[in-house]
């Protein structure tokens, strides 16, 4: 097993925990961020900054992600450096990769190696975390495996929707899971959706889990209830949100988990037969960012 000296993320609102992960192994972590640098750093982006080398990457560049990734993580490891991404260590080296990497290896001057984890840890890699979320729910004092449960789960990439249900249906528990799409259209996640299980089954023996992998009956791609363009936030959703907090001590965002929230809200006034679990993502230190993008918002907000 060769060892890191560098990982290069993507922007993604969990990506100052791959930085933390990084720093508690002594790896050195670069952190691409869309868009400007903020005025005044806060919430994911001062916390990044703390972490990692952050970088701002322009929209227009940054809308090809794996050539932006690859361009700078080539930069990184310099002319003697080797660049790899998560899923080339699962799936396997080619012959000339690993005599590069050994070549690295025994070199005394040239060490430098670069990983690439994309956007939304979107690989078959991620699907394994999942997997111990669900083992863990599904304990006789939680979820159990005999009940009905439907998930809902707010979908930026989708792979945690994915992970979620290819866990469930290979441990034969009766759920199903209600992703709202937030950032893509229904025809793209149906495709990172197929990509991902192809991934999964190619890159894990389908004997070590389940036979085969169907989820149209598991996974439902639903809409948000007020769709819009990602990133924008709609008049009175702060507002909902403040209102959600003082009422339940569930702090959601009007991002992500405002949009499943609303859903699950929605499912439980129908739902008799079944348990309905939002399942919490994060995103709330996203307020931070949002409050300088949408002052008037947060200004307005009642006691």
């Amino acid at each position: 097993m060769w060892r890191l000296s560098k990982c290069t993320y993507s922007c993604s609102w969990c990506l100052y925990l791959a930085a933390v992960s990084c720093a508690e192994r002594g790896l050195r972590s670069h952190l691409l961020l869309r868009g400007e640098q903020p005025e005044v750093l806060t919430g994911y982006n001062l916390v990044s900054t703390m972490y990692g080398n952050v970088q701002y990457v322009p929209r227009s560049r940054y809308a090809n992600r794996e050539e932006m990734l690859r361009t700078y993580a080539d930069l990184v490891a310099g002319d003697d450096g080797s660049v790899l991404w998560v899923k080339d260590i699962v799936e396997g080296l080619e012959a000339t990769d690993v005599a590069k990497m050994d070549d690295l290896s025994s070199s005394k001057t040239s060490r430098r190696k670069v990983l690439i984890v994309n956007e939304g840890a979107g690989d078959a890699l991620a699907l394994l975390g999942m997997f111990r979320l669900v083992q863990y729910l599904s304990q006789d004092h939680l979820l159990g495996k005999t009940k009905p449960v439907r998930f809902v789960v707010d979908a930026g990439t989708g792979t945690t929707t994915v992970g979620l249900g290819v866990a469930a249906m290979c441990l034969g528990l009766p759920w199903e899971i209600n992703a709202v799409m937030l950032a893509d259209t229904l025809e793209n996640y149906k495709r990172h959706e197929d990509r991902l299980i192809a991934e999964f089954t190619r890159q894990f023996p389908a004997s070590v889990f389940c036979s085969s992998l169907d989820m149209n009956h598991m996974i439902k791609w639903v809409d948000r209830q007020h769709p819009r363009k990602f990133g924008k936030v709609l008049e009175g959703e702060v507002e909902m949100c403040q209102k959600i907090a003082q009422e339940t001590g569930v702090l959601v965002d009007p991002m992500y988990t405002l949009a499943a929230w609303e859903i699950a809200a929605e499912l439980v006034q129908d739902e008799k037969s079944s348990i309905v679990v939002m399942l919490h993502t994060g995103g709330t230190l996203g307020m931070f960012g949002l409050a300088q993008r949408y002052k008037s918002c947060f200004t307005n907000l009642k006691d």
